[in-house]
């Protein structure tokens, strides 16, 4: 079975947490996977002119997977314009805490002798994702002069990647 659409999960709802009495245990997530985000962190520290952020318009859930496409859009897209990693620094700035569950349901002949509908309803993880919320900044990329249209162009690229609508803040740093 393959991944479902980003939209069984962008809404922003408080997921429900079993609280068993008799039972402790089954209030537990077992068994959380990974994110796939490879780096938070990419480029080089330094000193630069401008910073651009990413910001979510809306409040919403992004999944690991989207948060990762962004990524590699914005590195690949900086790295084309300006150059291998030495003249961009980018930092992703939301984490995937949320676990997504799912309670899959079985399908096909005699499916209903070995499934337990909605009895232990609990779900199993099959990702994570980032509760993200209105006018939250969702990524950084700091650059020079010469790569802030690059910079917006990478940022606009990763926004499509993404389950909200976002837009794109400039910090020009001032003095000198």
């Amino acid at each position: 079975m393959g991944l479902r659409p980003g939209r069984c999960y962008r809404n922003l709802q408080r997921p429900y947490t079993r609280q068993s009495i008799r039972v402790p245990k089954k209030g537990y997530v077992k068994g959380v996977p990974k994110p796939k985000i490879a780096e938070f962190q990419m480029g080089t520290v330094g000193d630069y002119d401008a910073k651009l952020f990413l910001v979510s318009e809306r409040d919403v859930q992004i999944r690991h997977n989207a948060l990762e496409s962004a990524r590699i859009m914005v590195v690949q897209t900086l790295d084309k314009k300006l150059g291998k990693g030495s003249t961009y620094f980018v930092r992703v700035r939301v984490y995937p805490h949320q676990v997504l569950r799912e309670n899959a349901m079985a399908t096909g002949a005699g499916a209903d002798r070995f499934q337990s509908g909605m009895r232990d309803n609990f779900g199993k993880p099959v990702g994570t994702a980032a509760r993200v919320m209105s006018g939250q900044k969702i990524m950084e990329i700091q650059v020079n002069k010469n790569g802030i249209d690059t910079a917006k162009i990478a940022l606009k690229k990763a926004g499509y990647k993404l389950p909200t609508p976002t837009k794109i803040l400039v910090e020009k740093k001032t003095g000198d």
